[in-house]
């Protein structure tokens, strides 16, 4: 079972840098936009950050110039018929992912895996919502997909075992370390950071720190490359959001429910770095904290 043909459906931040990969690495890619808009935005923010690599010598002009041919945009789905993979990239909601799966089944060759990036849902129940569960595997890309060499690698109890093999090949190819993990909610990584990153969030909201003396204390005394509130912003908090409230609900265990200042910031709208603005103001150079967030508002 080869792989030449990708698609990555979802045109956002990740599904571009999923894109950007695997045209890089010599894979035909079909990147699907499933939200309104040109159809051609997703190719100019690739062109965008691999003429910042060719800046920063780390791409030549003709591998650019290859990865854009290698590189197709669409918003028809029957564009993808002949993918031999197709990756999932869109909202982290399980039911959009299910109907997305079911459009797809009737339009992907039989033989054709799907793969899920979710971060925390299950893949099982995903795969059982479609005719193929045996050809359904997770692929958790982390972001920026581009520079992060891990890919969790998530086969259910009825992956077959040629998919699996399939999906490690390619991530080989794509010059990343592919590890395999269980299909338990949060997988390892997200298992181990979203309850790091609830705690920075309830250890801020009872005042124990300011958001730059929180994240100082991490990077400082744990070396961390970034503090945990810095970090919730790039991820971006609505995705924290679903992420902690995923992992509730599988596991109930209390540390894992959303603090109300995280709850209350994506109801703003305040999402992090996409937004311009979450736990930091993203309109200054450096980020401003916003330690308003948990005093007086003037």
């Amino acid at each position: 079972m080869e792989i030449h043909r990708v698609a990555v459906i979802g045109s956002g931040q990740m599904g571009t840098g999923v894109a950007q990969i695997t045209a890089r690495a010599g894979f035909e890619t079909v990147l699907f936009k499933v939200t309104e808009g040109p159809v051609d935005a997703g190719r100019q923010k690739i062109a965008k950050a691999l003429q910042r690599e060719v800046e920063k010598q780390r791409c030549t002009e003709q591998e650019l110039q290859d990865t854009l041919a290698r590189l197709e945009c669409t918003n028809r789905i029957h564009d993808l018929t002949d993918c031999h993979l197709v990756i999932e990239s869109i909202v982290e909601d399980i039911d959009a992912k299910k109907n997305l799966f079911r459009r797809l089944e009737d339009v992907v060759r039989e033989t054709g895996i799907f793969a899920t990036n979710t971060s925390t849902l299950s893949v099982t129940a995903l795969a059982e919502a479609t005719r193929r569960p045996e050809r359904v595997i997770g692929l958790h890309f982390f972001n920026p997909a581009p520079v992060m060499k891990l890919v969790e690698i998530v086969p259910t109890l009825r992956t077959h075992a040629a998919v699996l093999g399939a999906v490690q090949l390619f991530t080989q190819k794509l010059e990343k370390t592919g590890v395999v993990v269980r299909d338990f909610t949060g997988f390892v990584v997200n298992r181990l950071l979203t309850p790091y990153l609830v705690d920075a969030i309830r250890t801020l909201q009872e005042g124990l720190g300011s958001i730059s003396a929180l994240d100082s204390a991490m990077q400082l005394g744990a070396n961390h490359p970034m503090g945990p509130l810095a970090l919730a912003d790039f991820i971006g908090l609505d995705t924290v959001l679903h992420m902690a409230s995923n992992l509730y609900e599988e596991y109930r265990e209390p540390r894992l429910t959303p603090p109300p200042l995280l709850r209350r910031l994506v109801l703003c709208g305040y999402l992090g770095r996409k937004s311009g603005k979450g736990f930091y103001d993203y309109s200054t150079t450096p980020p401003t904290p916003n330690d308003w967030l948990v005093g007086n508002p003037t």
